[in-house]
C-alpha cells in the first residue's frame, strides 16, 4: 500500500499543471497502472521462489493471478478515490461500480478455490489402471459436484450483481409483489436447466454412471468420457461422440457395463450341422480360450442352446477383464474356431439337404423305352 500511495503522490505532481476536470482521471489511472505494475513486481517474484516449491503455492498463485490482478486495482481505487475530492455524483457511480467489482472478485475467488482443491484432490486417483473402480466414483462425484457449485456459485454472484441497481431492485418487488405469474413463466423457462442440474447432484451422491463407463446408450456402445454439469459426452467406439442431457440418465433406462466392476462375459454363437463333434468342438474352444492374452481365467463354456430343422444353435462363452478386450476375445474365438472346422470337420458346416424320389411308374417305362431302342 505504501508503494501505491507514493506512485500516486509522484502522478499527482505531474498533473497538477492540467485542467481541473482531467485531475482526477489522470490520478485514477495513475493508480491503476501503479497496481498493475505492483501485481507484476509481485508475482514476478513469487514466481521466482515456487520454481522449486511447484506444489499447493505454485498451483495456487497461477489460478489466483488475475483475481490478484483486480484486486490490486480495487485497493488502489479505495485508497485513491477518498483523496482526489470528486463530486458527489461521480464519486457515488465509482463506489457503486467499487461494489460490483468486489462482489465479482469475491465470487471469482470462492470458484478458484473451489476449483483449485477440487482438481488437487482428484489428482491422488488415477483413471489409466485397470482396477480404477474406487478412482472413477470419487473423480465423477467430485467432478460433478465441482461443476454444479461453480454454477450456483456463478448464478449467485450475477444475481448478487444485479441487485446493486435500483431498477432491478424495484422490478424484484414488483415481481414478488405480482402473485407469482411471472415466477411460474420463469420457472417454466428455466426447467431445462434446472432439471439438469438437480440430475447432476443425484449422478454425484447415487453415481448411476462414472467416468469410463461403458454403457449402451441409445442403442450405442460407448465410454463415458465427460460428465458437465448439465450434459454427458459418450465416447462411441467408432470415435463419434454422442451428447445427452444429465437427466436422461435419471429418466430412462440404459445399460451400465462396469457398474460394479469391469469384467464381462461375452458370447459367441455358431449354427452347424447335426454331424458336428461337440465334445470335439468344446476342448477346442477351451484350448483356444486359455491360450488367448484376452482371457481373464474365469469363464470358458460350450452349449448347445437350441436346434431347428436344419442346424444345431451353439453358443460359446468366456470372459474378459474389460469390454474393449472381451469384444478382441470373441472376434478371435469366432475366427480360429470356423478355421478348425473348415479344416477338420467340412461336413458339419451348415448345409441345406434334399430328397430325390423316383416315381415306380416312370421307371419302368424308361426300362421299356431302353430295350425297345
Amino acid at each position: 500500500m505504501e508503494e501505491i500511495t507514493s506512485q500516486i503522490a509522484r502522478w499527482g505532481d505531474l498533473i497538477e499543471g492540467l485542467p481541473a476536470f482531467l485531475a482526477p482521471a489522470a490520478l485514477l489511472l495513475a493508480a491503476v497502472v501503479a497496481a498493475l505494475q505492483l501485481h507484476a513486481l509481485a508475482f514476478a517474484l513469487l514466481s521466482r521462489f515456487t520454481k522449486t516449491n511447484c506444489g499447493v503455492v505454485g498451483s495456487l498463485a497461477e489460478r489466483a493471478r488475475r483475481p490478484l490482478r483486480l484486486a490490486f486495482i480495487l485497493a488502489a481505487l479505495a485508497i485513491t478515490i477518498p483523496q482526489i475530492g470528486l463530486p458527489y455524483r461521480w464519486e457515488s457511480r465509482l463506489g457503486h461500480l467499487f461494489l460490483v467489482l468486489l462482489i465479482v472478485l469475491v465470487g471469482w475467488t470462492v470458484i478458484i478455490l473451489t476449483s483449485h482443491f477440487s482438481d488437487r484432490a482428484i489428482r491422488r486417483h488415477r483413471l489409466d489402471t485397470d482396477d480404477n473402480l474406487q478412482a472413477r466414483k470419487f473423480v465423477t462425484q467430485v467432478r460433478v459436484l465441482k461443476r454444479t457449485a461453480n454454477i450456483v456459485f456463478g448464478i449467485l454472484t450475477a444475481g448478487a450483481v444485479l441487485l446493486t441497481f435500483e431498477s432491478v431492485q424495484r422490478y424484484g418487488v414488483s415481481l414478488f409483489a405480482s402473485a407469482g405469474a411471472a415466477g411460474l413463466i420463469l420457472g417454466f423457462a428455466a426447467r431445462p436447466v434446472l432439471a439438469n442440474l438437480i440430475a447432476g447432484i443425484q449422478i454425484a451422491i447415487t453415481q448411476p454412471i462414472r467416468l469410463d463407463d461403458v454403457v449402451i446408450v441409445e442403442g450405442e456402445w460407448g465410454w463415458i468420457e465427460e460428465i458437465y454439469a448439465t450434459y454427458v459426452v459418450v465416447r462411441i467406439w467408432d470415435w463419434r461422440r454422442m451428447v445427452v442431457p444429465l437427466s436422461y440418465f435419471i429418466e430412462k433406462p440404459f445399460q451400465n457395463w462396469t457398474r460394479e466392476n469391469a469384467s464381462i462375459i461375452g458370447a459367441v454363437y455358431w449354427y452347424m450341422d447335426y454331424t458336428v463333434p461337440i465334445a470335439e468342438m468344446r476342448a477346442k474352444l477351451e484350448k483356444t480360450v486359455e491360450n488367448s492374452p484376452h482371457w481373464d481365467g474365469q469363464v470358458v463354456n460350450l452349449q448347445v442352446t437350441d436346434t431347428d430343422k436344419d442346424t444345431l444353435h451353439i453358443r460359446g462363452l468366456m470372459s474378459a477383464r474389460t469390454s474393449p478386450q472381451a469384444w478382441d476375445l470373441r472376434c478371435e474365438v469366432r475366427e480360429k474356431l470356423i478355421a478348425w472346422l473348415q479344416a477338420e470337420y467340412p461336413e458339419a458346416l451348415p448345409r441345406l439337404r434334399g430328397e430325390l424320389e423316383m416315381r415306380p411308374e416312370r421307371a419302368s417305362g424308361s426300362l421299356e423305352q431302353a430295350d425297345a431302342a
